[in-house]
């Protein structure tokens, strides 16, 4: 399959402020269905109060482009006080007094529209610009978290605008997806070039490694694969697990977190509020990195590097696209991003989006947990936003590739996250490779 690299280009500022004010949207429509109660949600460590998260995202905005970048005065006095997530403790956050849910949203809607107003205005330098584009993707991020939070809780599919229910076309469904794609390998510069429109810190800079040749499967691990795993005792063999089972005697798990067997004994999972069979076909998710590991162990492969699923992204390319089809921004027979799915979506789709050696979604579907454990980058350069990357090196593990709960805008084959390994409420899942 031929492929047409664009230049890489950034984008304009009309577009810039176009995505202020989506990026205010769609985290306001993943709230606004709630009642005040469900606004607050209970203590749980993974979350927070959606109330004071929507207002912290305005308050991140605020700071970064209209004080820091363009010497605004503050809109709300008090706003260091009681959004700031580096100083206030997780748990302090129910117990802050916060605007009521009108003025809240009001706020978040007066930020992102300033914001849109400056990134128009010709004066207005390019250190504000780029503060803009980093803090909509702070929006993407937390838009992504509410959603985890809503599947947490068990609350319905959000009522998010532009998504109807007519069915979108990932293009036709194919059943050439089993089995392994060999990548000769070589030397390869791993992470962001600084010719990129954009990175954050944890991908600068590009340096050189030496990838061995592999074999990476072509499509994640499916729901139907993973049942076989818990089937044959996977959760009830400690050898599998690479902790020695301490993180099943720890939680009692025996099956992913959303899990259940139905009446009929077959494996059902739960879906927000909704229970639905196992989809055979589609990517497992809301796994952690421990099962993943494991299903690797019993399935006598392995999980791949960082370096190993970048080069495949990339095909090894040394002049590296912005995705594996391209520059051009995802589209729905490429990847399954920006919730037009509404979940996950078979592995048999998106043909279009598959790399030139057949590695197929490696962007979007879900995101997929590497063997890598997440530390800074030989040339590491700190954001300006110190407490992005640099506290959490060596203590949690990468992912890659990005969910179908994901902005497409936000995600790049360089793009790195990074959760606990314990971490089963993210859209995570895996695919395995040769050992």
């Amino acid at each position: 399959m031929g492929r047409h690299i664009l230049a890489r280009v950034d984008i304009t500022a009309e577009e810039l402020a176009t995505w202020a004010v989506d990026g205010v949207e769609r985290v306001l429509a993943h709230v606004t269905d709630l009642t005040d109660d469900q606004l607050v949600a209970p203590l749980l460590p993974t979350i927070n109060p959606l109330l004071w998260e929507i207002g912290h995202i305005a308050w991140f905005q605020e700071l970064f482009v209209l004080r820091r970048a363009c010497g605004h005065e503050p809109i709300l006095p008090f706003g260091d006080a009681i959004y700031d997530s580096g100083a206030i403790p997780h748990d302090t956050r129910w117990r802050l007094r916060l605007p009521s849910r009108e003025d809240t949203i009001d706020y978040v809607r007066t930020v992102g529209q300033r914001v849109a107003d400056v990134v128009t205005d010709r004066d207005t330098s390019d250190v504000a610009r780029h503060f803009a584009r980093y803090t909509v993707h702070h929006h993407d991020t937390h838009s992504e978290a509410l959603t985890y939070t809503r599947q947490t809780l068990g609350l319905p599919l959000p009522p998010l605008s532009g998504l109807t229910d007519a069915t979108v076309d990932f293009g036709v469904a194919d059943d050439d997806w089993p089995g392994d794609v060999r990548l000769n390998g070589g030397r390869f510069l791993l992470g962001g070039m600084m010719g990129d429109p954009f990175v954050y810190d944890n991908e600068k800079w590009a340096h050189p490694v030496d990838v061995e040749p592999f074999a990476m499967a072509k499509v994640p691990v499916t729901q139907g694969e993973f049942a076989d795993f818990v089937e044959d005792g996977g959760y009830t063999t400690p050898h599998l697990w690479s902790d020695n089972g301490r993180w099943l005697a720890e939680t009692g798990a025996r099956h992913p977190l959303y899990w259940r067997r139905g009446t009929d004994g077959g494996w059902q999972r739960r879906h927000f509020d909704t229970w639905v069979p196992l989809e055979p076909d589609h990517p497992v998710h809301f796994v952690s990195w421990w099962e993943a590991d494991a299903f690797a162990r019993w399935a006598g492969r392995r999980l791949p590097t960082e370096a190993e699923w970048e080069f495949a992204a990339c095909s090894g390319a040394r002049h590296k696209p912005t995705y594996p089809w391209g520059d051009e921004l995802p589209k729905p027979h490429q990847a399954a991003t920006d919730w037009l799915g509404k979940g996950t979506v078979g592995v048999g789709v998106c043909a279009s989006g598959e790399t030139q050696e057949g590695v197929r979604h490696l962007i979007g579907n879900v995101w997929e947990w590497t063997a890598t454990d997440f530390y800074g980058y030989p040339n590491f350069e700190r954001d300006a936003y110190g407490e992005n990357s640099q506290q959490f090196f060596g203590e949690r593990k990468v992912l890659r590739g990005g969910g179908w709960a994901t902005r497409g805008r936000y995600l790049r084959n360089t793009m790195r996250n990074y959760f606990t390994h314990e971490r089963q409420d993210v859209i995570a899942g895996f695919r395995t490779c040769a050992r």
